[in-house]
């Protein structure tokens, strides 16, 4: 149903609606496709899909390749050169640990927003400016534009690396869990948008997304700055400072404004306008809801950053399990002052070449403690492991049982397409 539509012919631009506005049309337009679906049913879902859903097994094989090569990539430049910085501006050990990751994000987020960004406003795009445009002339498998189709090869395969990374590569957080449901939420967006020729639609909401994550990385980066080799430096907390604001004000111009106003009007409202029976409408709108969902979910966790701040507390990441590891250093620094002191009086007591003996149990201990205090720091990992794991494999079980819950109510979706 619906192998080929013409689209209508672009008109003048539509001034962007207000929340009261999206929320009425949105609903009044999915209530009446609801209704005038009468023949909705997974039947006919399949015949949609096999209709309208466009990819050949090349772009598959470069998706999965372009994955790979995302993960190769960033531990190449892991080992060889955000180590080797963190190494060099002697970072504390809990902030080496983290800064490769936000190095790596801040690379890739800004390579893929400036290419959005270019074309969205220095081409012949005028997606952002009129959104009901991305509709215009939609066709049942009508061809892709290339500088298009680079972009979704570069933005899937990297959401399909970020879902491994997340789970084995990344810190665990207190939102790790969602941040696994977000990326296969974006990736299945990607892909169907891709296949059903939603792309014009698609570039818009990366483009509104990325922003966030390069001043996020920025912010991150900064905090671990600002307090390296045993000093303070100003200057990285006057930019975690402003990169605290600035992310928090186009959070929600973005992803709270932007998004809902642009983006769910125009699949809403606009898509039923110049595609009467567009294909598995009601499926791209929940994806895209459960996205804005999301977007609100992680702003509660900006409103209790701000309010850190308002009470002068310094500049963390929220989401990091603080407590915890601040309690495990707490108690190792304990132990280590106890044992420090029952070492050097049992050593005091030895013979010289007692205590210095290769292979000695108490030259092993006292290496441990005098020439070796990076030690203490990777007993710390270790002591903050076991809660940390428990919280990954708690998070992980949860994952899967949502996967569980989502594959089985995919027919009630399903149900619900042209």
């Amino acid at each position: 149903m619906g192998s080929h539509h013409e689209g209508a012919e672009p008109v003048q631009v539509e001034p962007m609606p207000g929340y009261i506005e999206l929320i009425f049309k949105a609903s009044s337009s999915m209530f009446g496709a609801w209704r005038d679906c009468s023949e909705c049913g997974l039947e006919l879902s399949k015949r949609t899909l096999l209709d309208n859903a466009y990819i050949t097994w090349i772009e598959i094989f470069l998706f999965f390749f372009c994955a790979f090569l995302w993960t190769q990539v960033r531990q190449g430049l892991t080992e060889s050169l955000f180590q080797p910085l963190a190494q060099s501006w002697r970072l504390m050990p809990k902030d080496a640990a983290k800064m490769p990751e936000s190095a790596w994000k801040l690379v890739f987020y800004t390579m893929s927003w400036s290419y959005s960004s270019f074309l969205l406003f220095f081409s012949s795009y005028s997606f952002f400016h009129d959104p009901p445009s991305v509709f215009y002339n939609w066709k049942s498998g009508m061809s892709v534009p290339l500088d298009i189709a680079i972009a979704y090869l570069i933005q899937g395969s990297f959401y399909g690396h970020s879902i491994y990374a997340t789970v084995y590569m990344d810190a665990w957080r207190k939102d790790s869990a969602v941040m696994v449901v977000h990326h296969i939420i974006t990736l299945a967006l990607i892909c169907f948008s891709y296949a059903f020729r939603y792309h014009n639609i698609g570039i818009l909401v990366l483009f509104l997304h990325d922003i966030n994550d390069i001043q996020l990385e920025f912010t991150k980066l900064n905090v671990y700055l600002k307090t390296r080799g045993g000093g303070y430096y100003l200057f990285n907390d006057i930019l975690s400072n402003m990169g605290s604001v600035s992310f928090s004000i186009t959070w929600f111009w973005f992803r709270l404004y932007w998004f809902p106003l642009k983006v769910l009007y125009a699949t809403c409202v606009s898509s039923l306008q110049s595609v009467p029976n567009i294909p598995f409408y009601f499926f791209f709108n929940a994806l895209l809801l459960a996205l804005l969902l999301m977007n609100i979910y992680w702003f509660l966790f900006i409103v209790l950053f701000v309010v850190k701040v308002l009470k002068m507390k310094e500049v963390n990441d929220v989401r990091e399990y603080e407590e915890e590891d601040r309690a495990a250093a707490e108690a190792l620094k304990k132990a280590q002052s106890e044992t420090t002191m029952l070492v050097m009086l049992d050593i005091t007591t030895l013979p010289m070449e007692s205590t210095c003996r290769t292979g000695s149990p108490r030259r092993s201990i006292y290496n441990k403690v005098f020439v070796a205090p990076t030690w203490h720091q990777a007993a710390i990992t270790r002591c903050s492991l076991g809660p940390r794991v428990k919280n990954r494999r708690n998070s992980l079980n949860a994952v899967v049982f949502l996967l569980f819950v989502c594959f089985y109510f995919k027919h009630v979706i399903l149900f619900s397409a042209f």
